[in-house]
């Protein structure tokens, strides 16, 4: 074995990607597709991290529905971008996420099917949040934008110049244009509202879908490279139960918050 294809593996074992050669064709980087090449650790790792600061902008929200503290998630800067770091984080690795699943020769029976869970969970959370806030339930939040947004950008995983272009046109979109109409619940989901819906979880497809077709582009970027890029990163070392964070992000995100409120309930006694 040469030294260069030597260096190469070692590379993609710290990167937790796999050796092979990349190209690129006419519509985005293709790589050797193996059932590994959607499971990246580096990758991983960052979606636990995410769902850490996850767990503790909820852990701080449900301390103030106890009334142990008072702070204000819809108007301090603070926690307003501390929210939109959180859903902008799984929003990207949406984006990355299907282009890792296109390299992995992923079948459509299996893709619809997760997206036949993620909607499930969805319902789940619609329902759940409704019998503790009725007034302002979920009816458009982070699992149902994934969810639609999956099925928006699947088709462009292997296009990353138009998921780019597309990308930031949409999160300009997002961020500058307003109409009263789209402040009915109908319409709201789609984004372009004058005001903020009564609800405890908006993420609309408008800016937030924008960052996903984002997270395509560099996803392609890290596949051309073979995501030696990720060797780079300090998450690339994280501990496994980080990475295991990310790999069961989805149930993470479905039990932590029953578990927070009980936990909370018990402890606070109210």
């Amino acid at each position: 074995m040469s030294r260069r294809r030597q260096r190469e593996r070692s590379a993609a074992r710290r990167s937790g990607a796999p050796a092979g050669p990349a190209a690129t064709d006419a519509r985005g980087p293709t790589a050797h597709r193996s059932a590994s090449t959607s499971r990246l650790p580096g990758i991983d790792a960052l979606r636990g991290f995410a769902i850490c600061l996850m767990i503790v902008y909820h852990f701080s929200f449900d301390l103030r529905f106890f009334q142990v503290t008072h702070a204000d998630f819809e108007h301090d800067p603070f926690w307003l971008g501390f929210r939109a770091l959180i859903v902008g984080s799984f929003m990207a690795l949406v984006g990355i996420s299907l282009v890792l699943a296109d390299l992995a020769g992923t079948a459509p029976a299996k893709f619809w099917k997760r997206i036949a869970l993620i909607a499930g969970c969805a319902l789940a959370a619609s329902i759940g949040s409704y019998l503790l806030f009725p007034h302002t339930y979920i009816f458009f939040g982070i699992l149902h934008c994934i969810a639609v947004t999956s099925v928006l950008a699947w088709p462009f995983a292997r296009r990353p110049r138009f998921a780019l272009l597309l990308g930031l046109a949409i999160v300009i979109a997002g961020l500058t244009l307003s109409q009263p109409a789209f402040d009915q619940r109908a319409l709201s989901w789609l984004g372009f509202t004058t005001m903020k819906p009564a609800t405890e979880d908006y993420v609309p497809l408008a800016p937030w879908a924008g960052v996903a077709f984002i997270g395509i582009a560099v996803g392609c970027a890290l596949a051309a490279r073979e995501f030696r890029g990720l060797a780079q990163l300090p998450l690339a070392a994280a501990p496994r139960w980080l990475q295991w964070l990310g790999r069961h992000s989805l149930a993470v995100y479905m039990v932590h918050q029953p578990l927070l409120l009980g936990l909370l309930w018990v402890v606070v006694g109210r």
